[in-house]
């Protein structure tokens, strides 16, 4: 290795103590989590992970893409002096990052989907008496910090300022275009380009190591950021169509069935079904639940033979041997009828050997219990 490189693993080495990542634990992640980018949050690539999640594993694609990609990942967080030699030859060949289609894509669909997530999270009406217009300020920064999130991946880096510029500058065709998603792709594609063309440089030095307790809290700071964009949208900007076909929007209807009556007498119950538990106790609230819920069907098919609990096994098979003439599919000629008749005719059948079984489980039952007495 020449000096080069030896600045490069001497620089890991001051910057970085760590164990070595495992690349067999890379993949066990990558196949179980790997959509949410656990793989990469393991291998310490906290922004591409938080990316892969807030896309579903890059819409799928970048998930897939990553099964090849994995043993390199491992290498560079390893800072294995093979791969360093390999970044330190690039570097020499390359004044900046060669260009990726792969990477710019990658830039231009997160920068436009950052983008219009904010417009959308913008609600569109007032709300206490505020205009939240003006917070569409907002979105050429989150299309600029998309574009450069992605761009500032693995070995690459850049400045954020000047993408912003670009990003703000091209903010402006939004009142030569009115349509939305012209420019917005003019403002995206504009940031991505200056920032692959003025800004990408190499990262000659290791990121500074993070406790795992600072990357979790980073990384959930983040997600409820992303969360919270997609419930102010779902919330202030949300429409459901009832059944005559009016919209109506969601934090309106959120408000009405905190106040409809089905709502008040679920709440109600649970009020009643937890004071009940206080004095009987939870497996009584249990047991009540199973009973209700009915597991054997012993109600329903006392319901279909038109018998009650306290009814003989005689009088269960009187009543089934009846209804079982009634609804006899021979005894009907129509088609639609004689199908109608032999769906009744199958529910009695099964009626009648439910409770004949429970019935002759309840005796040998309560014969062992008079003979252990």
């Amino acid at each position: 290795m020449d000096v080069f490189v030896k600045s490069l693993v001497e620089t890991a080495k001051m910057q970085r103590v760590k164990g070595r990542k495992s690349i067999l634990w890379a993949y066990l992640c990558w196949l179980f989590g790997g959509i949410f980018g656990l793989h990469l949050f393991y291998l310490e690539r906290d922004a591409h992970a938080f990316l892969t999640w807030s896309t579903l594993g890059g819409y799928g694609l970048g998930w897939l893409a990553d099964v090849t990609k994995i043993p390199r990942y491992v290498r560079d967080c390893n800072e294995d002096p093979k791969f360093l030699e390999e970044l330190g030859e690039r570097m020499r060949k390359n004044r900046k990052p060669p260009f990726s289609t792969s990477r710019f894509i990658s830039a231009v669909m997160v920068g436009y989907l950052w983008g219009q997530l904010v417009i959308m999270a913008i609600p569109e009406d007032e709300i206490a008496g505020f205009n939240w217009k003006i917070f569409h300020w907002v979105i050429p920064f989150a299309v600029a910090l998309g574009v450069w999130v992605v761009g500032n991946i693995g070995r690459e880096t850049g400045q954020l300022w000047l993408t912003m510029a670009a990003s703000y500058g091209s903010y402006t065709t939004r009142w030569y275009f009115p349509d939305e998603n012209v420019w917005l792709t003019v403002m995206v594609f504009t940031a991505a380009l200056t920032f692959d063309s003025f800004s990408k440089q190499w990262r000659r030095t290791p990121r500074t190591p993070k406790s795992f307790a600072r990357r979790v809290t980073t990384l959930t700071l983040c997600a409820l950021v992303y969360v919270a964009l997609w419930s102010s949208y779902f919330y202030f900007n949300g429409k459901i169509t009832d059944s005559n076909g009016d919209e109506i929007p969601v934090h309106e209807a959120l408000h009405h069935f905190f106040t409809s009556p089905w709502w008040t007498d679920l709440k109600q119950s649970l009020y009643d079904t937890y004071q009940y538990a206080q004095h009987h106790g939870w497996y009584e609230i249990w047991r009540q639940i199973i009973e209700l819920s009915d597991p054997q069907g012993e109600q329903n098919a006392y319901k279909v033979l038109g018998v009650g609990p306290s009814s003989s096994q005689s009088e269960i098979t009187s009543k089934w041997r009846a209804l079982s003439r009634e609804w006899h599919p021979d005894k009907v000629k129509d088609p639609e009828q004689r199908k109608v008749a032999q769906e009744k005719f199958m529910e009695i059948q099964q009626a009648y050997d439910i409770l004949s079984n429970i019935k002759a489980k309840r005796r040998r039952k309560n014969k062992k219990s008079v003979a252990s007495d």
